[in-house]
């Protein structure tokens, strides 16, 4: 008998995880077969892909309102499909934005619905809650702390851990990193990550790099790491060194290697994001920052209603490394926070084990568990 799902993934992130979670339920049921959007990896395992799931990459409100039209209209095409074929569940993974309306819909047309990686809902204000216990029949979250929200409102829900706490050792072996980057290992390095974004790099590139001299002055055997996702913000990376005149600053441009340059390092300068909890479970000490627009950065802090914005803090519930954000995120306070780890060895190493302890948290065996939270709903619709 054959199972077909229909899911949707968002961006690379999206592909990834579901291509993980498309093999691990394939270890269950070997004649699942798979169709909506998503990537590559995927179409590897064997995923009918409708469309890309590029098409969901979407950057920012302005962005978002351009494509509308386009956007909704693969929805609903992918909808009409998903009536005709009927198949056993939905799977939307991440894209919460585009999966909960088509959730909504199927869930309405008797199909399961299910949702893989909680929307952060725990971090904004307002009623987005009463929308999910309408759209999905399982929430799918990634930290331990989400499903009682959830339970709170009625949404039957599973924590499956992280992914990213599978892949990662928990004694990272920064000797390696440093070898593979051919970097001295008596040298102090300093790994600094402005976004994988065109937009966050411009806001923050020029503030590094002043951050860089004030470091550089009080200690000049440091050295720099800047790990950068594409062509265009290493561009943009390399147009603020020559802006501010730090052609001869200790820095190297890395082309990605993210995670082998904050392994390799001894602090890290992370723009908010995933790449925080990345550092987390790196065990590397960190400062967190972001610059945004005024406008844009008072709405969001009107809209958040908790303490800190850091993955890693957020997650051990208690401020464990230095938050700098908008006004505060000058070379000197960022300088300041940097050089603080970087001369407190203990306070590093009271850091690495709570990291230790959140890793071990968050290490789940995510695809299969989140596999298991399926099954049951695809044996209501086998075909």
């Amino acid at each position: 008998m054959t199972v077909r799902i229909a899911m949707v993934a968002g961006e690379t992130s999206g592909d990834l995880l579901a291509s993980h979670l498309i093999r691990a339920i394939r270890q269950q049921v070997p004649d699942a077969e798979f169709f909506g959007i998503g990537g590559p990896k995927m179409q590897a395992e064997g995923f009918d892909a409708r469309w890309p799931c590029e098409l969901l990459a979407v950057h920012g409100y302005v962005d978002a309102l351009k494509r509308y039209r386009e956007l909704s209209g693969i929805r609903r095409a992918l909808l009409g499909q998903i009536r005709k074929e009927r198949p056993a569940a939905f799977i939307g993974v991440d894209a919460p934005d585009f999966n909960l309306w088509l959730e909504g819909k199927v869930k309405d047309d008797g199909i399961p619905s299910i949702h893989f990686v909680s929307p952060s809902i725990w971090a904004w204000r307002g009623g987005r809650i009463k929308r999910i216990a309408r759209s999905v029949s399982r929430m799918l979250c990634l930290f331990p702390f989400e499903p009682e929200i959830y339970e709170r409102a009625g949404v039957p829900v599973s924590y499956v851990g992280h992914p990213l706490a599978d892949v990662f050792p928990l004694h990272p072996d920064r000797d390696a990193a440093r070898e593979l980057l051919d970097l001295p290992r008596e040298r102090r390095v300093v790994a600094l990550l402005p976004g994988s974004r065109q937009s966050e790099v411009r806001n923050l590139a020029d503030t590094y790099i002043a951050t860089a001299k004030r470091m550089i002055e009080r200690d000049p055997w440091l050295c720099f790491l800047v790990p950068l996702a594409t062509r265009e913000t290493r561009a943009i990376f390399e147009e603020a060194l020559h802006r501010n005149e730090a052609l001869d600053l200790p820095i190297r441009m890395l082309f990605g290697h993210a995670v082998e340059a904050m392994t390799a390092s001894d602090v890290v300068l992370v723009a908010s994001g995933t790449a925080s909890l990345e550092a987390a479970l790196v065990k590397r000490p960190m400062v967190i920052t972001y610059r945004i627009g005024k406008w844009q950065y008072r709405l969001m802090k009107w809209m958040a209603y908790l303490p800190w914005v850091g993955l890693p803090n957020i997650l051990c519930n208690e401020g464990l490394v230095p938050e700098l954000l908008q006004d505060e995120a000058t070379p000197e306070n960022l300088a300041a926070a940097l050089d603080a780890w970087l001369n407190d060895p203990d306070r590093r190493a009271a850091l690495e084990a709570r990291f230790t302890e959140l890793h071990l948290t968050l290490r789940q065996n995510t695809a299969e568990k989140a596999a298991e939270a399926i099954l049951p709903y695809l044996r209501q619709g086998v075909v």
